[in-house]
């Protein structure tokens, strides 16, 4: 089963507490490192299921066959003790040693078995798996500093626990729904748009590669034939490509839409909620109170009602994408932080083009940029832009760059902005001799370590400030000119009389 800490019986429906946990909606994570949605003393201590102590906890139990099929599935409020604590790494570690065969390696490995074929099914019936790069920072113990990055690995065990999280989820969207038609609160992710698509479908398919996006069943399909022997990364590229062209998940009331808009097409399941992270999530609470009055453990909450879940799903969807917006701002800055006077050769991949550059994905840092092939407007120098073939072609034609493609970048930071630092990319391979040169330093004779497009700016404002001062006169000194005018002719009439 799946046992998740009773945050519900500690954050009452009204209370100061409650409040503070709906208008924050999530647990926010960042690089160095989060903020809570609930405070630190129930998310770390309270409701966290520590080995060996009691903890309140909710859980939900299936009776499962040896083929991972659901017989039946028991909700109750429990608690449990933990027997032991692992991290991925060490449950994995246990599960990939021959030698052990100690009570607990022996159920992780019955566990990760039911895991696959749960999971085997899930993906025949069409669920997706997509992909986005995620980082980890190594830091300095001393000033916290990042000293390394490197991509998030993933192991079986993640996948392990996903799979009973999921079901989870699903079993417990199906029983809220059953008692609360009107009102449950449920995660929904619309099918994407067919133009979403088009242009990823367009540039694969000239690559021998057919993106069959008719329903999330053929395109799972299509993405696993999408395989290059000469190229490993292609499909990965592939998924992290499609995940862009989708809709973004949201929370709703099961009372605002027909059944027929329940779906999750990401998940490939008529229904589906969120039930496992009452700690870093508000939508869970709401779920817990909904699940605890359906089986009687606990009086429905009498502020729960359709407007207020509505109410509450508007909230923790806006704090959702803030909460992603921050974790990505978080990893962009510590990247910057970690370039700071390096200059870094990476294998990089061609994401997209435009007439002028194209941006590139450095996926050991999981960091996008562009590339600009041009730094002036000269006929000479222009690039050609294909568009149908997605592509870019040098203005002496021995030149093609194309999505999809394989180059090489240098990656450094321009500081010469201190307010405004910027990753630059700088293509290698191939070879452009265009690209921006890094800014003299302070101890140069010219410009100071100041760019030159803000010397030819601040030129180009002194111009536009010499025309202001010359429309001014022009405008508002006509009449003086006028009266000039008259007082010069006056003067000739008179050497005229003379």
């Amino acid at each position: 089963g799946v046992h998740i800490a009773d945050v519900s019986h500690f954050v009452k429906e009204g209370t100061p507490l409650d409040r503070e946990a709906k208008k924050r909606g999530v647990t926010v994570y960042l690089v160095e490192k989060r903020i809570d949605m609930v405070p630190t003393s129930l998310g770390e201590d309270v409701c966290s299921l520590n080995e060996k102590v009691d903890r309140y906890a909710f859980s939900c139990i299936w009776t499962m066959s040896p083929e991972a099929e659901v017989i039946d599935t028991v909700f109750c409020k429990s608690i449990i003790r933990s027997v032991s604590a692992h991290s991925y790494q060490q449950a994995q570690e246990k599960i990939d040693d021959p030698s052990r065969n100690d009570p607990i390696t022996l159920d992780l490995r019955n566990l990760n078995r039911l895991a696959k074929i749960l999971r085997k099914r899930r993906m025949e019936k069409g669920a997706l798996s997509l992909s986005s790069p995620q980082v980890t920072f190594k830091r300095d113990e001393e000033n916290e500093d990042p000293v390394d990055v490197e991509l998030y690995q993933l192991r079986d065990t993640n996948a392990m626990v996903e799979e009973y999280m999921l079901l989870a989820n699903i079993s417990v969207a199906q029983q809220i729904l059953k008692f609360f038609p009107a009102f449950s609160l449920l995660r929904r992710h619309p099918p994407p748009k067919e133009k979403e698509f088009n242009k990823l479908v367009d540039i694969v398919k000239k690559m021998g590669v057919d993106l069959n996006i008719e329903n999330s069943k053929s395109l799972a399909e299509s993405l696993d034939k999408a395989v290059k022997p000469d190229d490993e990364y292609f499909n990965q590229l592939l998924r992290i490509l499609s995940t862009r062209c989708m809709n973004q998940a949201v929370y709703f009331s099961s009372g605002s839409l027909n059944s027929s808009e329940f779906h999750h097409y990401g998940l490939a399941t008529p229904i589906y909620t969120h039930f496992t992270s009452p700690i870093r999530r508000y939508a869970d609470v709401i779920v817990h109170r909904l699940l605890a009055a359906s089986i009687g453990a606990a009086p429905l909450p009498g502020r729960l009602t359709h407007q207020a879940v509505v109410d509450a799903c508007s909230t923790v969807n806006r704090r959702h994408r803030m909460a992603d917006i921050a974790g990505r701002d978080s990893t962009r800055l510590h990247t910057l932080i970690f370039l700071r006077g390096k200059r870094l050769v990476e294998d990089a991949r061609v994401l997209s083009v435009k007439g002028n550059g194209f941006n590139v994905l450095v996926p050991k840092f999981g960091i996008e940029g562009k590339v600009y092939v041009t730094k002036t407007l000269l006929a000479k120098d222009l690039w050609t832009y294909d568009y149908d073939n997605q592509s870019i072609v040098s203005p002496d034609k021995r030149t093609t760059i194309k999505v999809f493609d394989q180059v090489k970048v240098r990656v450094w930071l321009d500081e010469s902005q201190p307010f405004a630092p910027k990753i630059v990319f700088e293509s290698v391979v191939p070879a452009l001799n265009v690209s921006t040169s890094p800014p003299p330093s302070k101890s140069s004779n010219t410009s100071y370590g100041v760019d030159e497009r803000v010397v030819e700016g601040k030129k180009l404002q002194k111009e536009i400030e010499k025309a202001r001062k010359t429309l001014s006169r022009v405008t508002f000194g006509g009449a003086n000119e006028t009266e000039k005018g008259k007082k010069g002719e006056t003067k000739r009439k008179k050497r005229k009389r003379a």
